[in-house]
């Protein structure tokens, strides 16, 4: 799994999310999706890195709050566009994962946040405009795509998870590449930056687990996500249908761009 990380310094949670087993003895192609967090930290080396990978789509989960707080850094003749939606993806103007952490000082709250976040965040409408984006642009668009967030973990995760589903993707694999935000590139970097802004928000009485909560993800909070969109919907084909857009057709084009 970890072979699916592309390390930088500045730019965290960087991986390519295709690959998988998908239905019917297709596979993902590998090379296209790529998923990540912000790059407003990324190096000049960093940047040099980025450039050599394919990327014509980004798409920018981040609300405009968050876009103008950490402007990402970009590469030297950097072309490919950016996909976003004018509003808030997340409530309070900030990820998910800070939003989180008000009123939180332990690791159990933390948890039990997270999990009720996570129930929330298929429904809200900012960010199914954005998810309408990026399953447009998967059925739509050449050349490969990166979907990203602040910390590519939590929006990004159920974006992705989504997305696997749909393609076929065994839920053992979608699960793998979720938890991966757990072990992908310099972990302490990515916690300690995460730290800093839930404890300018939130202040300095919330415990280090607290913290490293907050920072990771758990299959319960995907679960969660999950469980909310079949209470709601069914299924996820049919969240898929109704609340993203994602008709037959579409499905097809994605399926005939991302399958081999």
């Amino acid at each position: 799994m970890k072979d699916r990380v592309t390390e930088f310094h500045g730019i965290h949670n960087f991986r390519d999310y295709g690959g998988y087993a998908a239905r019917d003895g297709a596979r993902l192609r590998s090379g296209v999706l790529y998923r990540s967090g912000q790059h407003v930290d990324a190096t000049d080396a960093d940047l040099e890195r980025l450039a050599t990978i394919l990327i014509a789509t980004i798409i920018d989960l981040r609300g405009n709050s968050e876009r103008a707080q950490y402007p990402c850094a970009r590469p030297a003749g950097f072309a490919a566009e950016v996909l976003f939606s004018d509003g808030e993806t997340a409530t309070q103007h900030n990820a998910p994962h800070v939003e989180a952490a008000r009123e939180v000082k332990t690791a159990a709250e933390a948890h039990a946040a997270m999990v009720n976040l996570y129930g929330q965040m298929p429904f809200r409408p900012m960010l199914i405009a954005t998810f309408r984006l990026y399953f447009s642009a998967l059925a739509d668009r050449d050349g490969g795509s990166l979907l990203h967030c602040l910390a590519g973990k939590d929006r990004t995760g159920v974006g992705a998870a989504i997305l696997h589903a749909l393609m076929g993707v065994h839920a053992d694999d979608i699960m793998a590449d979720y938890l991966l935000t757990n072990i992908a590139g310099n972990i302490e970097r990515r916690i300690a930056a995460g730290a800093a802004t839930v404890r300018s928000n939130f202040g300095p009485e919330m415990s280090d687990d607290a913290i490293r909560t907050l920072m990771s993800v758990d299959a319960a909070y995907l679960d969660r996500a999950f469980d909310a969109i079949c209470a709601s919907h069914g299924s996820v084909r049919d969240y898929a249908r109704e609340i993203l857009l994602v008709d037959d057709a579409m499905l097809s084009r994605i399926e005939a761009r991302l399958l081999e």
